[in-house]
């Protein structure tokens, strides 16, 4: 295998396993503190946004022209707006309780299972929906590794970040059904690797060799991605569990983190002679 898949994979594992983390919030803490991973959400998305705008589609308007860059990007948008569209809305905290009816022990009982079965339900469906919103992010995390080591560092890691409450959203409702930490935890853990099972296809589709415009506008097309996953799921999670002036200031904390790596890269990458 290419040494470029293998670096890609390695990368889109980063952000496979980072939903196992998310997983462990759960089963260590019965209840996880939501507000850290609030800013944690917050976090994340301040460095997509920097790494979508400032640049994934800063750098195709700058390689191929505004008009075809601005293209590629709202393509990337409407894309995964068309996906999202068919994916269910995860959430990090189960079912509104269902009342217990004064019916005695049974009534109760049944009550409780039903819910039970519900929950699991949403749960199986939320890793479902999550492990299809994973593949593109690892589709994602090719293509910027085919751009360059930098650029495919900084999706992995803002992905992985972001993939860590989906653990959460994962563990939580199976681990509230099934009172088993195994399942919760291992659900979760597959439903993270759809994201290198994303790189192993795309790695197929999209030869090494691929023209240079078009893999600009392909990096453009995932910035676009990038941006509407940061403002579709990211910050209005991060508003809900850490409130809004918390999340934004994680906002810009995270977009300074990733202009200062970014920053520290360059200067390592490219010293001065």
């Amino acid at each position: 295998m290419d040494s470029q898949v293998m670096v890609a994979l390695g990368l889109s594992l980063v952000g496979g396993v980072s939903t196992s983390i998310g997983a462990l919030f759960v089963i260590l803490n019965h209840t996880p503190n939501l507000k850290m991973l609030g800013l944690l959400q917050g976090f994340a998305a301040g460095l997509m946004l920097s790494i979508s705008f400032l640049d994934l589609a800063h750098n195709a308007i700058n390689s191929i022209g505004f008009l075809k860059g601005n293209l590629w990007f709202f393509a990337g948008v409407v894309f995964f707006a068309v996906v999202v569209g068919f994916i269910p809305e995860p959430t990090l905290a189960p079912s509104s309780e269902v009342k217990n009816k004064k019916n005695g022990v049974e009534g109760r009982q049944d009550t409780m299972r039903k819910h039970r079965r519900q929950v699991l339900f949403s749960g199986i469906i939320t890793a479902v929906g999550i492990s299809l919103h994973n593949f593109p992010e690892g589709m994602a995390v090719f293509l910027g590794s085919m751009k360059g080591l930098r650029v495919g560092l900084n999706l992995a890691i803002a992905i992985a970040l972001h993939n860590i409450p989906e653990g959460v959203a994962v563990a939580l409702p199976v681990y509230f059904a099934t009172q088993s930490k195994w399942k919760a935890f291992k659900l979760a853990t597959i439903s993270g690797f759809a994201e290198p099972l994303g790189v192993i296809i795309v790695a197929y589709l999209f030869p090494s060799n691929l023209n240079p415009e078009i893999l600009e506008g392909l990096l453009g097309s995932v910035g676009g991605v990038m941006a509407f996953l940061t403002l579709h799921e990211m910050l209005p999670l991060a508003f809900d569990y850490a409130g809004q002036k918390q999340a934004v200031k994680a906002v810009f904390f995270g977009m300074a983190f990733m202009s200062a790596s970014s920053c520290i890269f360059l200067k390592s990458a490219y010293p001065k002679t």
